[in-house]
């Protein structure tokens, strides 16, 4: 968990925003594109290719994206960007503060939960999780680098074209999780992969108060710590999926019980790891899934 002060000279925990950055075949930079989480980044750069130059916010994957905080790099980024995209439902909502600061009708924002209809204060936030959806995320995103830079609306289209069919493999292994093992009880300790263990057909029995709480980063009730602790001890689900980006010691005290019962844990990310691509990312951990469900 990122517990560290955030420096005015920093972006993000660990150094400012990283980029990516792109030229096209006349040797000129690409438009500027700026994702709040790496994961959009990732999607964006492999839909605009070398037409556009990405700028990724929250990008550490041991930091806790819930305490990030902007810095001056930060607000520099997003008032520069003609693309913005941001998950929305008040995940990264520091990225409306910083959009307030710097107005520019010409920008172009990307708003992710508006795109896809989800809304509401109990809507569970982690909506890259939701594989069914990927293609309806990587569209908005196409529409907009293509809003913002008419002239190589085909290549983006041919881009996201590219982007849905690499998504088969992905699909292919949530299914062979579904048509194995649905109905199979398992838990979590934050709703981070809901949608995915959703579409899985699994059916998640961690109590909705214990996972709300550490969510929020709050202590959970007793009541709400002892359901949970009963799941693990009396050996009620198959499998723990373990948050490890957001931890604390009630988190690593499931994770203990867990092993202790002999229950697989699988640690789940909020943030796409470095070195790997957004498919490359949720495809192992859906075989990671697959394993522990199978072991």
């Amino acid at each position: 968990m990122c517990l560290i002060a955030f420096s005015a000279l920093l972006g993000a925990c660990g150094g400012a925003p990283a980029r990516s950055s792109t030229y096209g075949p006349s040797g000129q930079r690409g438009i500027p594109v700026v994702a709040a989480e790496n994961f959009y980044g990732d999607i964006a750069a492999q839909i605009g290719g070398p037409h556009i130059s990405v700028t990724s916010i929250l990008t550490d994957p041991n930091a806790d994206p819930h305490l990030f905080e902007p810095g001056t790099a930060t607000g520099a980024a997003v008032a520069a960007g003609q693309v913005v995209i941001e998950n929305g439902l008040g995940y990264d909502a520091f990225m409306d503060r910083l959009l307030s600061a710097a107005p520019n009708g010409d920008r172009k924002v990307v708003n992710i939960a508006k795109a896809l209809g989800i809304s509401g204060a109990g809507a569970n936030p982690h909506i890259w999780y939701d594989v069914s959806r990927l293609p309806q995320i990587a569209k908005a995103i196409a529409d907009g680098l293509s809003a913002a830079d008419p002239g190589h609306r085909t290549d983006f289209q041919q881009g996201l074209s590219r982007f849905d069919a690499s998504l088969a493999s992905l699909d292919e292994a949530v299914a062979s999780i579904k048509s194995r093992y649905a109905g199979a009880p398992v838990a979590y300790t934050e709703p981070v992969p809901g949608y995915l263990l959703q579409a899985a057909g699994l059916v998640v029995k961690t109590p909705e108060a214990f996972a709300t709480s550490i969510e929020e980063g709050n202590e959970p009730t007793p009541q709400a710590l002892a359901a949970m602790q009963a799941l693990l001890t009396n050996k009620q689900v198959r499998v723990l999926l373990y948050n490890s980006q957001a931890t604390s010691p009630i988190t690593a005290r499931m994770r203990q019980l867990a092993g202790q019962n002999g229950i697989p844990v699988v640690p789940v990310t909020e943030t796409l790891p470095r070195g790997l691509s957004f498919q490359r990312w949720q495809l192992e951990q859906v075989q990671a899934l697959a394993k522990a469900l199978g072991g």
